[in-house]
């Protein structure tokens, strides 16, 4: 799968692209549409979705890190 970086590409809908599919399986336990810009996953090592976070999710943000640092 390719991802150019300045493609716009559908996060919702009938045209979603295969990678949101993916993050947002219900398989994967964090399904639903995508809300807004900005939104962020946390993939493991072992490729599992381990987390998603809002979009006003900051990057310093305390859960977010810790999280980040048990996938580590």
């Amino acid at each position: 799968m390719t991802f150019p970086i300045a493609s716009k590409l559908a996060v919702n809908g009938a045209d979603r692209h295969p990678l949101y599919v993916w993050l947002t399986a219900k398989e994967n336990g964090h399904s639903g549409d995508i809300e807004w810009n900005f939104e962020k996953f946390l993939i493991g090592r072992d490729g599992r979705v381990l987390a998603r976070y809002p979009s006003g999710t900051r990057p310093d943000d305390k859960g977010l890190l810790a999280d980040i640092a048990a996938a580590l």
